[in-house]
């Protein structure tokens, strides 16, 4: 694969999420991947399959699932540090860091993926656009969907 192929299909990103709810409470709800469609409303599907492990399957605005098998890479609840190991549709990893912040809890997510799924690849150019809209969509609606969570207590 080119160089300049292996940019065009990949993806990084950064979102930083601010929320009234002390960091051990934002952390418990994080590591609970199998609750996030309780919340999350484009998280439509977590299916685990060990203790470590399962498949996610997301759905933001485009009309297109991304089905990938996560795997547990860090938990550590001394640094606030969750992180994934994905492969499928998406391959690369994900990580959350949480950590106290200004009224409570400030959350960083970090993504580093490729796109595999081949019809997404097959628009990587014309679609970037789009599909970067797409993801900050989803991480606009899964900050509001935890925040609501977390005020239900």
């Amino acid at each position: 694969m080119s160089d300049w192929s292996h940019r065009l299909h990949r993806y990084r990103f950064r979102t930083v999420w601010l929320l009234p709810a002390q960091p051990a409470v934002v952390y418990a709800v994080l590591e609970r991947a199998e609750a996030y469609p309780s919340w999350w409303p484009q998280v439509r599907e977590v299916a685990p399959l060990d203790d470590r492990s399962g498949i996610v399957r997301f759905r933001s605005l485009l009309p297109y699932d991304l089905t990938v098998v996560a795997s547990e890479r860090v938990r550590a609840p001394g640094t606030g540090t969750l992180e994934i190991a994905m492969r499928g549709d998406l391959s690369g990893w994900a990580r959350w860091t949480v950590v106290p912040g200004a009224g409570g809890t400030r959350v960083v997510f970090e993504q580093d993926v490729e796109v595999c799924k081949p019809l997404l690849r097959r628009f990587a150019l014309p679609g970037r656009p789009a599909f970067l809209a797409n993801h900050a969509l989803m991480m606009r609606a899964g900050r509001r969907g935890l925040a609501a969570w977390l005020a239900r207590g």
